[in-house]
């Protein structure tokens, strides 16, 4: 998984706005949170707490992103169910996760299979990581990773 002072490799992503964001030279700070599932009970909390607060980060000066491996249309599904404003992207082909170390083994109920790990990056204007959230817990999340936006 990266670490705060790596740099983001040269990756772009394209939002479910139709947004292009260069992850490697963003044009503002970066909040990147990877979640393993659409309308799963911990990953919808999550979105609608990122979009409840996203002008809160856009006055600090950042943006914030969601990344999952769902396609697309679970996406559109999910941000209309919810009323979500954070943009999403779809990582169908794994190669964001893959280039962040957020896809790997993850156990549950004894049982051990491939999937996302629930992490948030904070990518500054320069490309390098700033802050990382390798192990998130989803209460107090959001205004945790906004008061770290506040403080660069």
């Amino acid at each position: 998984m990266l670490e705060a002072g790596d740099k983001v490799p040269s990756i772009t992503v394209k939002t479910g706005t139709g947004e292009m964001v260069d992850l490697a030279s963003p044009t503002c700070t970066t909040v990147l949170y990877f979640y393993p599932k659409d309308n799963t009970p911990g990953c919808t909390k999550q979105a609608i707490g990122f979009s409840e607060h996203l002008d809160a980060f856009k006055e600090a000066g950042a943006q914030v992103i969601g990344v999952s491996r769902d396609p697309m249309a679970s996406h559109d599904r999910f941000t209309q169910k919810h009323d979500l404003t954070v943009p999403l992207v779809a990582d169908e082909d794994g190669s964001v996760s893959d280039a962040f170390g957020t896809w790997g083994e993850k156990q549950m109920y004894g049982r051990k299979f491939m999937g996302m790990h629930r992490a948030t990056f904070i990518i500054g204007k320069d490309g390098e990581v700033k802050k990382v959230w390798p192990k998130v817990r989803v209460k107090g999340h959001v205004e945790d990773v906004l008061e770290a936006v506040k403080g660069l």
